[in-house]
């Protein structure tokens, strides 16, 4: 008898998962994040499981009644079914057998009552590579979706430079005054970091398409027969449409998942440049009267309740706030790379969900940022004039004629003020000539 709960009348509400699941939830859920918060994983969980079925077939291994069964619950998944049936913590321990068991118990309730969880949805597999595999997937596909925002700030900001670009401002170097400078400098220049950051994206997101499914728990592939092996990639690939290749050393891929942490890390360090940015437009846009008060944001909310009018950079504090969450995932991401032990890593669900996460909120606080801030951004012309056109940049304009030891000297003798005044004369007169 099944160790797992069916039902004659099924609908979303029915109880399909089982035993192991249940165990999972009493024993080791503990965070509040359920598997089903990761609708992505479990439709590519779902691909998983159905390639293997289909390759375990060809392998001689399932039956053709066990095999449209596997086929039409995994079907269901992938169109969004039953996402309520995976209650599992995606931080339990256990390397996250609770997730694969989850998904081996959903499927043969909705296969049928020949369908047994472990020896048939589970035939050839082990955690570590299901689990493997569907995560890079996601990973994959999530990393496209934060690409394509990366793309669209990045048109933004080039197009706000190019807005900018003949209009002066000043300079700040440690905080001090320095020379005159395009107001499009610094959109200019998070642009074309944008476009770095998205070429390293884009040859990250093509590395997770190296997989381990097959070579089963340690990479040794003890449990998978040569003709499963060899059909597998390819009905993955049949399934997703997209290409699919072994790590090179499949013992390398079960113990060291730092490909997950080189993935954390570039986003990251997208993450700090955007933020970044959003700290040098609260600062430039400060004011009204006793800040800089050189850029106008756009006025999203109100943003006191003490202060009547007063309108506070809300949408560039929410891309820092994004960035500072994501700094601290990342650690723990490239802690868990040295955490493994001997044959295997435990942690690498871990690092997959918590980089899911750090991915999905950085796609969504860029696109605010975005969309309700950059776009929007406009000009305060004449207090960019006033600071072009104040001391310190008329004395760099003079350093070449007047020479630096010259000038410094003047301006430690003088003060700056009566040193500019001089020059501005000089202008005057020859102005007048």
């Amino acid at each position: 008898m099944k160790d797992f709960i069916l039902r004659k009348s099924r609908s979303d509400s029915d109880t399909l998962y089982g035993e192991q699941t249940q165990l999972t939830i009493d024993n080791m859920s503990f965070s509040g994040v359920p598997l089903s918060y990761y609708p992505e994983f479990i439709v590519n969980a779902a691909k998983v499981k159905k390639a293997c079925a289909i390759a375990n077939y060809a392998a001689g291994s399932l039956t053709n009644r066990q095999l449209k069964g596997i086929n039409k619950a995994c079907n269901e998944l992938i169109e969004g079914h039953y996402r309520n049936q995976f209650p599992v913590d995606v931080f339990h321990g256990g390397g996250g057998i609770g997730i694969n068991m989850n998904m081996n118990e959903v499927i043969a309730s909705l296969a049928g009552d020949d369908v047994d969880p472990v020896e048939h949805v589970n035939m050839s597999q082990s955690t570590s590579d299901v689990c493997h595999t569907a995560m890079r997937m996601t990973i994959d596909e999530l990393l496209c979706k934060l690409l394509c925002e990366v793309h669209e700030v990045r048109d933004t900001l080039k197009k706000k430079a190019e807005e900018f670009a003949e209009i002066d401002t000043i300079a700040r170097t440690c905080f001090q005054d320095g020379m005159r400078v395009s107001a499009g400098a610094i959109f200019e220049a998070t642009s074309s970091a944008m476009k770095r950051r998205a070429r390293s994206l884009k040859e990250k997101s093509a590395e997770m398409r190296n997989v381990n499914l097959g070579w089963t728990v340690i990479g040794s592939g003890t449990g998978a027969s040569d003709a499963y092996r060899e059909a597998i990639l390819d009905e993955l690939s049949g399934i997703t449409g997209r290409s699919y290749t072994w790590n090179a050393d499949m013992y390398d891929a079960a113990e060291y998942p730092d490909d997950l942490a080189d993935v954390s890390g570039e986003v990251r360090v997208l993450a700090e440049i955007l933020a970044k940015l959003a700290r040098d437009l609260r600062l430039l846009s400060s004011g009204p009267e006793a800040g800089f008060e050189e850029i106008i944001l756009p006025k999203v909310q109100k943003g006191s309740s003490f202060f009547p009018g007063k309108v506070n950079p809300v949408v560039p504090e929410t891309m820092i706030q994004c960035s500072m969450l994501v700094s601290g995932s990342d650690s723990i991401i490239q802690s868990c790379v040295g955490a493994g032990e001997i044959h295997i890593n435990l942690w690498e669900d871990m690092m997959g969900f918590l980089l899911m996460d750090m991915i999905r909120r950085v796609t969504k606080a860029i696109h605010l940022f975005r969309t309700r801030c950059l776009e929007g951004i406009k000009l305060n012309e004449e207090k960019c004039r006033q600071y072009a056109n104040s001391s310190v940049p008329l004395v760099v304009d003079y350093k070449e004629k007047y020479g630096y030891q010259k000038l410094s000297k003047e301006i430690s003798e003088k003060g700056v003020a009566p040193v500019v005044e001089e020059i501005r004369e000089i202008n005057r007169m020859k102005g007048e000539a």
